[in-house]
């Protein structure tokens, strides 16, 4: 019973990860298509200063993924990042490669210093959730099990390709109705720029997630028999419904319940996943049972989790409330000036 409620909280923290890293990874791809220093100059801006105050965060559910994974299913660690070693190395070298972009590109004083570090910051923003999706795909076609050694086929695949492309779309849309939001509050004349991006990404993710059903029908019987009944299809009929709500509301004006919707589908498809793959951990040679760990090790780390989830959940839900209602706004020159010299004269001397 431990070891069930683990494997959901891993599912959920895999789920919060997609849908908060998911939002700053489609930053970025809209970042890389913006266009040339001119055209690209506002909404470049626009994603600029709406990632800046939450764009390190999003991480805390990656380290909530990694400590579950390690702690309450170490088998299932072990045999992953061995026969995954590869696409995940590069996912990781994305990750601290976009990160480093994103943090000098903005204080770079020379033009080229700020190309080749936006470049740096977009491309990998592209290739980290392909390769991270590559890898959950091998994972769910079943050829990774206990023992497998790394290999290209257990990541160069047709499940892997599909859900690569299908993690990269939808962090594009994820990206596109947050931007949408943000521009409303910020910038007015880039919401029918985002929203128009927004709908665009959506008709791609709802094709990719077509194809990927087709595709695993063939590749990966057991998760395709598990997202077509029981619950993994009550996730797919969810995230379909989401899928139109926010199409209704993206032709609407755009708020926060879109921006729920958006995470509904993204949140969906993820849990229709873990849901088909039941009751196994990697399909279909490792369980829920057979891959947890020591049932007080699984005790304590419920214990902790619980803690955890106290503490940081409501942090990070007060970090979301002050960015989107422009509480965590930089201060510009002339207000720094200000606050340094007072209203008279040089702080200290009025």
């Amino acid at each position: 019973m431990t070891a069930d409620v683990i494997a959901v909280t891993l599912l959920l923290a895999v789920a919060a990860y997609a849908c908060a890293g998911g939002t700053d990874y489609g930053a970025g791809f809209w970042d890389l298509t913006a266009g040339g220093a001119e055209r690209g100059k506002r909404p470049r801006q626009l994603i600029d200063h709406a990632m800046a105050p939450v764009w390190e965060v999003n991480n805390v559910w990656l380290i909530f993924v990694f400590v579950i994974m390690w702690t309450g299913f170490p088998i299932l660690f072990q045999t992953v990042f061995s026969a995954m070693w590869l696409p995940l190395a590069l996912a990781a070298i994305g990750m601290v490669l976009r990160g480093a972009g994103f943090a000098f590109r903005k204080p770079a004083r020379r033009l080229v210093g700020r190309r080749l570090y936006g470049a740096v910051f977009a491309v990998a923003s592209l290739v980290t959730p392909f390769f991270l999706g590559s890898a959950v795909g091998g994972v769910a076609s079943g050829r990774v099990s206990p023992g497998t050694e790394a290999s290209a086929d257990a990541w160069v695949n047709p499940t892997s390709l599909m859900f690569g492309l299908t993690a990269v779309a939808g962090t594009a849309f994820l990206g596109a109705v947050f931007l949408t939001g943000d521009a409303r509050r910020l910038d007015a004349d880039l919401v029918g720029y985002f929203r128009r991006r927004a709908l665009a990404s959506l008709g791609v993710v709802s094709a990719l997630a077509v194809l990927a059903l087709s595709v695993t029908r063939d590749d990966s019987a057991h998760v395709w028999h598990g997202l077509t009944h029981g619950v993994g299809l009550g996730f797919v009929i969810a995230a379909g419904v989401a899928v139109l709500a926010t199409i209704w509301l993206l032709l609407r004006t755009p708020g926060v319940w879109v921006r729920v919707a958006a995470v509904a589908v993204v949140a969906g498809a993820v849990l229709a996943w873990g849901m088909a793959q039941r009751p196994y951990l990697l399909p279909t040679s490792l369980t829920v049972s057979d891959g947890a760990g020591a049932p007080a090790t699984l005790t304590w780390l419920l214990v902790v989790t619980v803690i955890a989830v106290v503490v940081v959940l409501p942090a990070v839900a007060l970090l979301y409330w002050l960015d989107t209602h422009g509480e965590l706004e930089e201060l510009t020159d002339a207000e720094l000036r200000r606050s340094g010299t007072g209203e008279d004269g040089p702080s200290g001397t009025a």
